[in-house]
């Protein structure tokens, strides 16, 4: 996951220790946290550890206090006042019945739970659970499993964090989607005497019904508004709903704020500089009022709109004629993509293939980009693994295109002829491949690879070679230890190769 820079936000990765663990999450990855009671939400653990981890999310939880605030190993191998990573969950056979058993790393390494389950235990010794020598390994690295009994037990909160809220009311769904709005380096000054004058305001719109909850507002406090002796948090803010005859191009007057138009509550958490709160919020236009409590507060606001379900189906119709008929006449090139973009729609292969073929064709006209490239291009800009590309993957990918479509533009030799012997000139000039070498002996034989009997070079094959060229090395350089080599499992590597 994307997130903020450590040392931009909080000038050291050090200011994490001894923090909130819902605090270092955001911070480290710009994700969002969900925060779940172990103890009252009513849910299955097993497969909400495994839904979350598949849709990559960072999963972790949290021991309790100790009788000190220094971390001691309790008797029964768990360290109290300390964060855990989650990092699976699974059903497994025993005594002639299923038990629930989750994982968990220690940060530390080495110091390890000591109870059911444990490295060595008898319970591990007994099963003949087929899937043994795959979850189980008796070493000493910190990582170990325990029942989810016995985890519930002993941690009191598992919190999943992603880029993308992870909604519990209706189970882990890993595909849904979401528009975010962003509102960055916002600073509100000390409510004063008056009522509203000093509130800041953030319209959104929720445009369909969707199950559960659907808004997700989400606030991070800059770190020089820390006060490290407050204890409440700097900000307060209500959702308002905004009637339809209501003029929303300027700020609300103080007048429109009643207790009546206050949105639903919904579920929350708050912790030392985020405060997330999620709702089910009906069709209609809403504002986002925020005031502070007594000083000035700098914050980051993250507004996130869940997406029908309409715009994830595969089978769903991706109508760019409509698109095309609700832009200006003076509309750009590449407006459909922008309309795209804004309206925050997911997108398969096949609607891909169509709006390449609309909107990024350099070349003949027999050049299109076939529902192979497509598949193949979707695959590699495909960051979540699940067969679509959300808003942030088709804009990095629309950048790529346009840089494609230069560069084809101004090595060719002419209109619509790029030659296989000019590949070397088009990797020195494309700047999303800065610092990737290849070999003479490997452009060789890319020739060979991407061009036709005659030499050339399309623009849809193109495309395809200096994605997959870029996302290959970066590929290697993220497996890589010490920029040599890489060692991969069969199933890694089976992975790695097929699905891009």
């Amino acid at each position: 996951m994307l997130g903020f820079s450590s040392s931009g936000l909080l000038g050291s990765y050090s200011q994490l220790h001894y923090g909130y663990l819902p605090d270092a999450l955001v911070d480290l990855t710009g994700g969002v946290v969900t925060i779940i009671n172990l103890h009252s939400s009513p849910f299955d653990l097993l497969t909400t550890v495994k839904t979350a981890i598949q849709a990559g999310s960072m999963v972790a939880c949290a021991t309790e206090n100790g009788l000190t605030e220094e971390a001691k190993v309790m008797e029964n191998g768990l360290v109290s006042q300390h964060a855990y990573t989650v990092t699976g969950a699974e059903k497994i056979q025993y005594q002639g019945r299923w038990e629930d058993i989750i994982r968990l790393w220690n940060p530390w390494g080495k110091t390890e739970w000591k109870g059911r389950w444990k490295d060595g235990s008898k319970e591990w010794r007994e099963t003949h659970d087929p899937r043994k020598s795959q979850l189980y390994e008796n070493k000493e690295d910190g990582e170990f499993w325990m029942s989810c009994q016995d985890f519930q037990e002993n941690f009191s909160c598992l919190f999943i964090c992603n880029q993308i809220p992870i909604t519990m009311d209706h189970g882990v769904t890993p595909n849904e989607s979401w528009r975010q709005m962003r509102f960055t380096n916002q600073v509100i000054s000390r409510n004063r005497a008056g009522g509203h004058g000093r509130d800041m305001q953030y319209v959104f719109s929720v445009q369909e019904h969707t199950a559960g909850n659907n808004v997700v507002v989400a606030f991070t406090i800059m770190p020089q508004s820390l006060n490290t002796e407050e204890e409440r948090f700097p900000l307060q803010f209500q959702v308002f709903k905004v009637p339809q005859f209501q003029n929303v191009q300027g700020r609300l007057p103080p007048a429109f704020f009643s207790p009546f138009r206050s949105a639903a509550q919904g579920t929350k958490y708050v912790s030392k500089c985020n405060f997330t709160k999620s709702f089910h919020l009906n069709p209609g236009t809403y504002v986002v009022v925020t005031t502070a409590n007594g000083k000035e507060v700098e914050f980051l606001l993250r507004i996130f709109l869940k997406m029908p379900d309409k715009h994830r189906d595969p089978s769903s119709n991706f109508n760019l004629r409509a698109l095309k008929e609700s832009l200006p006449e003076n509309g750009s090139r590449n407006s459909i993509s922008y309309t795209y973009m804004d309206q925050g729609l997911d997108i398969d292969a096949t609607q891909l293939q169509s709006l390449l073929n609309q909107e990024f064709l350099t070349g003949p006209p027999g050049d299109t980009f076939s529902l192979d490239q497509c598949q193949s291009i979707m695959a590699l800009m495909d960051l979540k693994v699940n067969g679509r590309l959300d808003q942030e993957e088709f804009a990095r990918l629309r950048s790529r295109l346009i840089h494609c479509q230069h560069i084809f533009q101004s090595i060719q030799r002419r209109p619509g002829v790029l030659l296989s012997s000019d590949l070397w000139k088009v990797i020195e000039n494309t700047d999303f491949l800065v610092g990737i070498f290849i070999s003479s002996e490997l452009l060789s034989l890319m020739a060979l690879r991407y061009s036709d009997s005659s030499g050339r070079v399309s623009f849809p094959t193109l495309v395809c070679f200096l994605i997959r060229l870029e996302t290959m090395a970066k590929a290697f350089r993220n497996l890589s230890k010490d920029g040599k080599g890489i060692y991969l499992t069969e199933t890694e590597w089976m992975n790695l190769v097929m699905y891009s």
